[in-house]
């Protein structure tokens, strides 16, 4: 057999791409490694630019500001003996200078001018001073190549109508080369800080409460949490089915029955369902879970943690979403479930049978599949009338029981269970329950599920034995919260699809 049968393609390069290529040879002839192994990095470019004061730092007095730092070349101005460049690194961009008779004339003449270009990441050494043009400049004393950039970054292009276009306004090519995006569009690094800080307020408020962060499996013999459906693979050594998480419910609540009084996960899950500006098949979620609460105490903790997350990232609990400003202040609106759907649509709905609700659903114009069990038919009916209208904080609670398999039934309202999800924007942000306890009624629930999976509902859950065994152990009565991470950072950071909160989404391969 040819071993060279399966290998892939020399790619087909552009001619940018071919002369960069004879530029490193022509470097390593030179003797110069285009990838050297380090530099020191002292100062970056915010940080000059911020502290460099016109009489404090005079060149001619003796006090300069020196720098050695390192970053991308992203502009080239050569003129004769001397040019100016920008240099970009994690904080920002500033100017350089350099001149032939301060580097030395092989250098300037044979490396810089001829063997350099934009896209290149380079380390500098020197010291700051303002141009005659006003503009804060590193003049360079020593110049060295860190990374020989083998493919030219996007470059921007005008229209005949005068926009601009460059592969980087392109979302497919954004998302699939987030390298290039980020180098690029500085602001998008400012997103995923933003994400970061999101991430590390939650997580410092949970452990503020004395609430435990823990790490439950990935790889599950039985899936559940949620109504989805799951990736499966298969465990080699143990000849078994195993399914990736759909969410981390189940052992968490373990987790209270085994003594634990509060415990939280932020942690990737996986649903294997298609993709919308809302959906990514790998998603990140907050889980919490405190003993001896119930879903009234979970909706003010609510309130409180994602106000801390707002004021954590715009000092204020106010943030613009879309054309909309949406206070995060306290108190939220709260509607019940069914009665929401009333005032919009006039049907009341308690007690409705599936056919009721396919009825109503086909005269509201709502498209639905008739197989549809009828959590799934409320849950559309409702998606389609009134969650589009919650702009506002919204609690919305007391949900039909078909819709929460995992809730405690609510203690006044035969029917329905003590549940409740959050609303911003007109999107869901968060989902909670007073946690069902009972081993007997969560076995009859999830009886019902199998009973919908039976009859093709692909998205219904399993029996989970163990769980049920945990139960029967005795768990207290408890709250539980899951919170959307990207969700939650779309509407912080005003991005309109999902993927532009996930650094690297899930996308189709290129050749389709």
């Amino acid at each position: 057999m040819d071993s060279t049968a399966s290998a892939s393609p020399e790619p087909t390069r552009s001619e940018q791409e071919q002369r960069r290529r004879e530029e490193r040879q022509a470097l390593e002839q030179r003797g110069i490694d285009p990838y050297p192994y380090s530099w020191p990095v002292d100062d970056h470019a915010a940080d000059l630019l911020a502290t460099f004061d016109d009489e404090a730092h005079d060149p001619d007095e003796g006090t300069k500001l020196t720098a050695s730092m390192a970053g991308r070349i992203t502009n080239m101005r050569v003129m004769g003996g001397s040019a100016f460049f920008d240099v970009q690194d994690e904080s920002g961009t500033i100017q350089a200078y350099i001149r032939k008779n301060e580097v030395g004339e092989d250098f300037y003449n044979e490396v810089f001018t001829e063997l350099l270009d934009i896209g290149d990441i380079v380390g500098l050494k020197g010291y700051v001073f303002r141009t005659g043009m006003g503009e804060v400049t590193v003049r360079v004393d020593e110049m060295q190549l860190l990374s020989k950039a083998l493919r030219p970054l996007p470059v921007v292009k005008e229209t005949d109508e005068g926009d601009t276009y460059n592969q980087v306004t392109d979302k497919g090519f954004r998302y699939r080369q987030r390298y290039v995006d980020l180098t690029v569009n500085p602001d998008v690094r400012d997103v995923f800080r933003q994400r970061a800080t999101l991430i590390r307020t939650l997580r410092q408020f949970l452990d503020a409460q004395g609430y435990l962060e823990v790490e439950t499996p990935v790889l599950q013999p039985v899936y559940g949490g949620a109504t989805a459906r799951p990736f499966t693979t298969h465990h080699n050594a143990l000849d078994m089915e195993l399914y990736l998480r759909i969410a981390d419910e189940l052992y968490l609540k373990r987790l209270l029955v085994g003594g634990f009084e509060g415990v939280y996960e932020i942690s990737k899950d996986f649903r294997n369902e298609g993709l919308s500006r809302f959906h990514n098949p790998e998603f990140t979620m907050m889980e919490l879970y405190v003993a001896y609460k119930d879903y009234h105490w979970m909706m003010d903790f609510t309130e409180q943690l994602v106000e801390a997350v707002a004021t954590a990232l715009h000092d204020s609990t106010d943030v613009t979403i879309g054309e909309h400003t949406v206070s995060f202040e306290r108190p939220w609106n709260r509607i019940a479930f069914l009665e929401a759907i009333e005032d919009k649509t006039g049907y009341d709905l308690h007690g409705a049978t599936r056919e009721e609700l396919l009825e109503v659903a086909e005269e509201l114009g709502i498209d639905v599949d008739p197989d549809l069990g009828a959590g799934k038919l409320y849950d559309k009916i409702f998606s389609e009338t009134v969650e589009p209208t919650l702009i506002q904080p919204t609690f919305v609670m007391d949900h039909p029981v078909e819709l929460s398999p995992l809730a405690k039934k609510h203690r006044e309202t035969d029917g329905l269970v003590e549940r409740f999800e959050g609303f911003v924007a007109g999107r869901e942000i968060c989902n909670a329950f007073s946690e069902l306890n009972d081993p007997d009624d969560q076995r009859e629930r999830f009886e019902e599920q199998v009973r919908l999976l039976d009859a093709g509902d692909d998205e219904a859950t399993p029996i989970d034995e163990d769980y049920l065994r945990a139960l029967e152990y005795g768990m207290p009565p408890a709250a539980g919260l899951g919170i959307g991470i990207d969700r939650l950072t779309m509407m912080m950071t005003d991005q309109e699809s999902i993927r532009d909160v996930i650094l690297f989404p899930l996308m189709r391969p290129e050749s389709q």
